[in-house]
């Protein structure tokens, strides 16, 4: 039997599955309408097919999770976090199953596969230890014999819309602090990652089934953004966590706001790395190849902006040149490669694209700017000698493709580094401690994140994640990001006998 059977087997996959569930009591039974395809991007052929939800799945789905959450939001959140490290645990039995599956279904090398199964486990540790922190406040009354206090309490169902780079993580970042907080979550993923979510759904069904509970998490894949929209419409969800591109976000974040809904958004990225002229340039090689290179440049904190000090760029250039040339591109389960492919068809003619733009601009191909001939969706990764103020250079291109540009003084880093529309991670390398702090500081970068010497993707959870400008101001994973799934709630406690008024207003005789 084939890796790939082993693995879906093992984790549940059918050769046609059902894409809706509240549980284990109840998938989705269409089969009927268009089977959604999940196409492995290193062959182009079919893994398993997923029959998509249907406007009734849609509606039991959410009535369900109202349902349930009026019963979740009164379980102690210790015992929410119980449960949710269960499934961190079952989660553990099949993270080398999970993560290969992630390989197979959108490319990541299995290095990364298993790196993004195992963000959920720390993620579900995280949340775990959160549920006994979901803390309040007391501050102090103007008025004698009163106590002021604050509160939080689970807002109601929550509604996430992944994207397919990472397939499984996003999802967790906010399903388990959701879950600790008391809400209840529906995912609805990418349909180019489709099986990921199934296998997930299959592992937290078994856990909640064995502690008496269904409705919490709920799955509902859909093919066409029909049902996307009516989710983001609905006024039951309190929340929608949207991943995905600006254009998107913007109409999401306007059909919320036209509810006075709540949105969390994580957008786009046009994250670059500054290297000055004190930089370890072996640490700036090694930082800005993984950045720029792993998941074929797929990612959202992909590094796509080198900005180099003129006197350092012949030496770094020539050392990422040469370590590019020994990148091996291929099938992600093979140990010895680096980068897999992009996701289909049509994000290859969107590297396409993006290199003929660069020409036309008069950008310089320093390496790579192939499409290479063969099964899958294999491009080369790509170093172009670029101009901030080009568009192409100003959008996200989510591609294996890294812009190149010099600069003089650290101000004129900076102008470049803030000059696009996005605003989500950010890195320097350098060993001056006066240009960190600066980099650092509120003249310095305008992303959520901003690294010292460690490169722009690959964060921690236990740091609130998301970014400013295009990039959509959200907040998820670490930090305090669980307020976001929370409502706030003031409390006066008159324990006196008087009933004096605040500011010290006299109503009445």
């Amino acid at each position: 039997m084939s890796t790939m059977h082993t693995v879906l087997r093992d984790l549940g996959i059918q050769a046609v599955n059902s894409g809706g569930s509240t549980g284990s009591q109840w998938w989705s039974g269409r089969n009927d309408g268009s089977l959604l395809s999940s196409v492995n991007p290193s062959t182009g052929e079919q893994i398993a097919g997923v029959y998509p939800c249907s406007a009734d799945d849609y509606q039991r789905i959410v009535k369900e999770s109202v349902e349930a959450f009026r019963a979740w939001r009164m379980v102690p959140a210790p015992k929410r976090g119980e449960i949710v490290r269960l499934i961190g645990h079952a989660l553990r039995e099949k993270k080398d199953q999970l993560g290969t599956l992630v390989s197979l279904e959108v490319g990541k090398i299995k290095a990364e596969g298993d790196g993004e199964v195992q963000e959920m486990i720390d993620m579900a540790d995280f949340a775990v230890g959160q549920s006994r922190m979901l803390y309040g406040v007391t501050m102090q009354s103007e008025r004698p014999t009163h106590r002021m206090s604050e509160q939080w309490h689970p807002l109601g169902p929550v509604g996430v819309i992944t994207a397919f780079n990472f397939p499984v993580a996003v999802w967790a970042w906010n399903a388990f602090v959701a879950a600790v907080a008391g809400d209840t979550v529906i995912w609805k993923p990418s349909p180019k990652a489709p099986l990921c979510a199934v296998a997930v759904q299959q592992i937290c069904n078994r856990v909640m089934q064995q502690q008496g509970y269904a409705g919490i998490f709920s799955l509902l894949i859909a093919e066409h953004p029909a049902l996307a929209e009516q989710m983001v419409q609905d006024e039951r969800i309190p929340l929608i966590s949207f991943t995905g591109s600006v254009p998107v976000g913007r109409r999401v974040a306007s059909m919320v706001g036209q509810r006075l809904g709540r949105t969390l958004l994580e957008l786009s990225g046009n994250n670059a790395v500054i290297v000055d002229q004190t930089a370890d340039v072996d640490m700036a090689v090694r930082a800005v190849l993984f950045g720029a290179v792993g998941t074929a440049g797929q990612r959202c904190t992909t590094t796509r902006r080198l900005l180099i000090h003129e006197s350092r760029y012949e030496e770094l250039i020539g050392r990422l040149v040469k370590a590019y040339a020994q990148v091996h591109i291929g099938n992600p389960l093979d140990k010895d490669i680096l980068m897999g492919p992009l996701i289909d068809h049509m994000a290859v003619e969107g590297y396409r694209a993006a290199l003929d733009e660069i020409k036309k601009e008069g950008g310089e191909i320093l390496c790579g700017g192939h499409v290479l001939s063969r099964p899958g969706y294999f491009v080369e990764p790509t170093i172009v000698r670029a101009q901030n103020r080009w568009p192409i250079v100003q959008r996200e291109t989510f591609a294996p493709i890294l812009y190149v540009m010099t600069f003089r003084t650290l101000d004129e880093a900076l102008a470049m580094h803030n000059d696009v529309p996005q605003g989500l991670s950010s890195a320097m390398f350098s060993n001056d401690v006066r240009q960190c702090e600066r980099f650092l500081s509120a003249a310095g970068s305008d992303c959520g994140i901003a690294n010292i010497n460690i490169g722009t993707s690959g964060a921690e959870i236990g740091g609130a994640f998301g970014g400013e400008k295009d990039t959509g101001g959200g907040r998820e994973a670490g930090s305090d990001s669980w307020k976001a799934y929370m409502r706030r709630q003031t409390n006066t406690v008159n324990w006196g006998t008087e009933l004096p008024l605040a500011q010290g207003i006299k109503f009445g005789s």
